[in-house]
């Protein structure tokens, strides 16, 4: 088997849990891996993955290795692997457009986003670092409201003949023409949005999927949740949340017996607690009615480590996406985008997608109807 080349976009939090992950699990057998989904797709293993280029902005971590990247600040998740060699991978100067908001520069040091001197790099540069690297995937780990940039490396992705995993909810795999562009090229393709390994939309999904199976009319539902790192710290900038919302709105409206009223639903990001750090609590309440017409209320608080559970997902994406490029399997993978994101082309029940999912890397045929 060969190593699974990936180029990252943004060596936040996300990536630092999934850099962690990848040389965790290598300590690891089969039988003591918790808390992963797969231990081995298409003959992968986590340590198969191999990160070969890494693009960031903030001057803490441009010119650094990327494993001594991961754990500078503002990176604040749960550091579980702390004994990672360094890899002779330097963390690149990379293009600015609006993956910054203007805002964070407002706040204490720790918190604080500091843009890098160095010149950004022409997509030219891009690609020529993306293709003399030996990257097969480039994942995006852009901040929430990075359109243009986003759009700038999915670009380059394009030219330089690298798949493209969308981490974030700036819509490329649902958007109709960027979905045709990698089909031409033969890329796979997966976004948009991921969902988290037990995080709040899936949790949310998963309730509003069962009112609809056990006949219990949803009436009104919100879903609140805070946090303490850039992500909700850039997310104070409420014009940058507008895809945000929309993917994880739609995430849940879509496994709704009936699509509720824009009154009755409230999903999504609300507020940044600083000492949370990348604990990320949700509060999710759903009222609906039972047999009879009865009235009943379900509320919940879920806490978890938002970027662990994050690359608890994003391990498989990455392996998804290499059994397609063996497969010469290019465009949008139906299959993983269902399971892995809130925001995917088509939307499935999450039932259903984990059995989409199972065939695919089974690479076998599955009647969704």
């Amino acid at each position: 088997m060969t190593r699974i080349g990936v180029a990252i976009v943004g060596i936040g939090n996300c990536a630092s849990s999934l850099i962690q992950g990848i040389h965790y699990y290598k300590n690891k057998s089969e039988d003591d891996a918790v808390g992963l989904m797969h231990w081995e797709i298409g003959g992968y293993t986590p340590e198969d993955i191999e990160v070969v280029a890494a693009f960031d902005i903030d001057e803490r971590k441009v010119g650094l290795d990327v494993n001594e990247a991961i754990f500078s600040k503002p990176n604040c998740t749960t550091v579980f692997c702390s004994d990672i060699p360094k890899t002779g991978v330097k963390v690149r100067m990379g293009k600015i457009l609006d993956g910054f908001s203007g805002h964070m520069k407002n706040y204490a040091d720790q918190y604080t986003f500091v843009l890098a001197g160095e010149p950004e790099p022409t997509k030219s540069e891009t690609v020529k670092v993306l293709q003399n690297s030996g990257a097969e995937i480039l994942l995006n780990y852009l901040p929430v409201g990075s359109e243009e940039a986003t759009r700038f490396y999915a670009g380059c992705a394009l030219e330089a003949g690298v798949a493209f995993v969308n981490n974030m909810p700036m819509f490329i795999a649902s958007d109709p023409e960027w979905a045709q562009r990698f089909k031409e090229k033969n890329l796979p393709l997966i976004g948009d949005d991921i969902k988290a390994q037990l995080g709040a939309t899936i949790v949310h999904r998963v309730l509003t999927d069962l009112f609809n199976k056990r006949g219990v009319k949803l009436e009104r539902t919100y879903q609140l949740n805070t946090g303490g790192n850039t992500d909700f710290l850039n997310m104070l900038n409420r014009a940058r949340l507008i895809s945000k919302k929309e993917s994880k709105t739609e995430a849940v409206q879509s496994v709704a017996a009936k699509r509720l009223k824009d009154e009755n639903i409230h999903v999504g990001p609300s507020d940044y607690v600083a000492w949370q750090k990348d604990n990320k609590v949700c509060f999710l309440r759903m009222e609906g009615k039972l047999f009879g017409d009865v009235p009943m209320n379900l509320e919940l608080r879920l806490s978890v480590e938002d970027s662990p559970n994050s690359a608890g997902i994003v391990i498989d994406a990455i392996r998804c996406t290499k059994l397609a490029l063996n497969r010469k399997q290019g465009g949008i993978l139906t299959a993983p985008c269902a399971y892995f994101c809130k925001h995917p082309p088509q939307q499935f029940t999450d039932d259903v997608a984990y059995r989409m999912i199972e065939a695919f890397i089974r690479d076998k045929d599955i009647n969704t109807g």
